[in-house]
């Protein structure tokens, strides 16, 4: 009947049935549930398809109202910061060209073609242009266009990496948004307008090529940060702030523990004697506790003929990665960018039987590989790096119980570093390309999820991330700043077994494909060095620190004493140093201070009558003057503790 309107009837997240009449939005929607919804809403996910609140809805959909306490709202939220920053952009500086501005973690960017380099000033400018717009409310309205018209839209605009995009998409029709006279490239969703942009901060200008291709243009890259509220800002900055404080390469700088020199090429890492220290105990300690655990210490060179590396596949699959070949007796040689095919030759070398399985096979085996330069970053991205690698190989029968080994023994590693808050990843064989038989893929991923239940962690199966030759687990560790960070990897591999035809004698008298599992604990030597850093702010516990304790002489005339005492200590094995330049005492202990040592050792007349030391504690503590032996016996004691 004329006049009759019909109703929509839209299914809610809980259940329940919502009518609405014909031509509703997803704003509409959100309204009618409830005003405070209507103002909080930013998207919508209609038939699992997240769309812009003015989409309307068909009858019969299954709609969640998205705000920005979701994940997948922020997202939307920090999306249209960036083309309300790239629209400032526009404004201010015009003869710019755009090209992509995404949402990322915590933040987005947007990446500009631009002759004139930004400057740190200019950030101010491009913020409060940025408050200018959102002061405006523009509407921000989503329209299509067939694809030559966009082309020639962007064309006429002379924005040539908008053409490329558009060019490279294989829709006939492209979408676009509009806020008030900018319009840009984009699949959206967004905000409904450029007025519910609520708290946001430009943080940083940095390089980026066009695609990430290093032969292509280098454009400027603009980071900013946006939340929902001005309280969510303010306590993430002040995260930064601490985040800053902890840098790694800003503390290493100030406690001369290692540098990189473009005399010797990038991402690759000179250790100082006071990085060398740490990166001892560390060795140590990792050593020892190998052999502890069942382990045999294995090394191997830094090269082999390519011929190795065709057998194992790194010259098929990871060539990208690996440095040209040089020419060795007319034979290529290429740096190793992976231990184990050494591992697996050492095997080769003699036959196996059953009995002689399992074998725990670990090394400290400097890599080397590829990364583009503009991914390099300190410690935690290089190109040289120390693998604590270590390869189990063993019988069906006994790899559920090396699993429960391997998994523990991570642990209690990662644990004797000061880190308790573990989140683990189950990855899955992939569904598109593998090898291995599919009863060796169910058994290895059973093995590895029952082992992740036993240890009673929480952890999230990722279907279908394993690698082609084996399912894995990633135990990513969490830091001071409840950061994550993947460190060990136990990685199933049934690859190189079958390529290298690893066998041993079984109870039977035939020849059996072992299991093995790639192990790596820490993951580099330089990456965990780095996490380290940042966690304890260079503040390292005593059995780390490069200086256990600086011994400070009140006078000149305590100089004798003062040697005697870091002989004293040096001789007991511990890490001692004496500060006897002619300065002030205040001077010198605000120095013991700023670089970080645990215990500054200052002594005079008196506490050299009694062979004693006046102890003061990292951070300002004061132990007062205490007898040489007893402060030793307490330093050693931390360090066997590992405090």
């Amino acid at each position: 009947m004329k006049g009759v309107i019909e109703l929509l009837r839209i299914k809610l997240p809980d259940g329940s049935v919502k009518e609405m009449p014909e031509g509703s939005s997803a704003l509409g929607l959100a309204q009618a549930i409830g005003p405070r919804l209507g103002q909080a809403a930013v998207a919508a996910v209609v038939n699992g398809q997240t769309v812009d609140l003015r989409s309307l809805l068909p009858d019969g959909a299954e709609v969640r109202i998205l705000t920005v306490k979701d994940e997948e709202g922020l997202e939307i939220l920090r999306h249209t910061t960036s083309h309300v920053m790239a629209q400032a952009v526009r404004r201010l500086f015009g003869d710019v060209k755009l090209a992509i501005g995404p949402s990322i973690e915590s933040g987005f960017y947007y990446d500009f073609d631009l002759a004139k380099a930004f400057a740190p000033e200019d950030l101010a400018r491009v913020e409060e242009e940025m408050r200018k717009i959102v002061a405006e409310d523009l509407p921000l309205e989503r329209f299509c266009l067939p694809k030559a018209e966009a082309v020639k839209l962007f064309a006429d605009k002379n924005e040539q990496y908008k053409v490329e995009l558009i060019e490279g998409l294989e829709d006939d029709e492209v979408s676009l948004y509009q806020q008030g006279d900018f319009v840009d490239l984009c699949r959206g969703p967004h905000l409904v307008s450029t007025g519910r942009v609520a708290a946001f901060k430009l943080l940083s200008i940095a390089g980026a090529y066009w695609r990430g291709d290093e032969k292509r243009q280098m454009l400027q890259r603009i980071y900013g940060t946006a939340w929902a509220a001005k309280e969510e800002l303010e306590s993430y900055l002040k995260k930064l702030e601490e985040i800053e404080k902890r840098d790694h390469r800003r503390l290493a700088k100030e406690l001369d523990l290692y540098s990189v020199h473009e005399e010797i090429g990038a991402g690759l890492v000179l250790w100082h004697p006071k990085g060398g220290r740490i990166r001892n105990a560390i060795e140590d300690f990792w050593r020892g506790e190998h052999y502890r655990n069942g382990y045999e210490i294995v090394y191997s060179p830094h090269i082999g003929r390519a011929q190795l590396w065709e057998t194992s596949g790194h010259l098929g699959y990871f060539r990208e990665n690996m440095y040209s070949p040089m020419d060795i007796d007319g034979q290529e040689y290429y740096a190793k960018p992976m231990n184990c095919p050494f591992h697996i030759m050492i095997y080769k070398n003699r036959g196996w039987s059953y009995r002689d399985l399992p074998l725990r096979w670990a090394e400290l085996g400097t890599v080397y590989r590829y990364e583009r330069s503009g991914v390099l970053h300190g410690l935690l991205r290089v190109r040289g790096f120390t693998q604590d690698d270590a390869h189990l190989i063993c019988r069906p029968d006994q790899m559920p119980a090396e699993i429960d080994r391997v998994l523990a023994f991570s642990l209690y590693m990662l644990r004797s570093f000061g880190f308790t808050d573990f989140h683990l990843y189950l990855a899955t064989r992939p569904k598109e390309k593998s090898v291995g038989e599919e009863e060796r893929w169910v058994a290895a991923t059973q093995a590895l999820e029952e082992s992740v239940k036993r240890a009673g962690l929480p952890y999230d199966v990722d279907e279908g991330g394993g690698a082609f030759y084996g399912p894995k687990i990633d135990i990513k560790i969490k830091d001071a700043l409840n950061r994550e960070w993947q460190c060990t990897t136990i990685q199933f591999d049934f690859n190189n077994p079958e390529r290298f035809d690893m066998t041993y004698r079984g109870s039977d008298g035939q020849d059996n494909r072992p299991y093995m599992i790639h192990r790596a604990l820490l993951g580099s030597l330089e990456r965990f060095f780095g996490v380290l850093i940042e966690h304890y702010g260079g503040a390292f516990p005593a059995w780390l620190a490069p200086v256990q304790a600086e011994i400070i002489p009140v006078t000149q005339n305590n100089v004798e004493y003062a040697e005697k005492v870091r002989e004293d200590l040096n001789a007991a094995g511990l890490r001692a140093e004496a500060d006897l330049r002619d300065e002030k005492l205040g001077y010198r202990v605000r120095e013991a201070q700023m670089q970080k040592i645990p215990y500054t050792l200052v002594v005079g007349d008196k506490e050299a009558a009694e062979n004693a030391v006046a102890v003061r504690v990292r951070g300002g503590g004061d132990k007062g003057v205490m007898k040489l032996e007893k402060f030793q016996e307490e330093l050693l004691r931390e360090v066997r503790e590992r405090c």
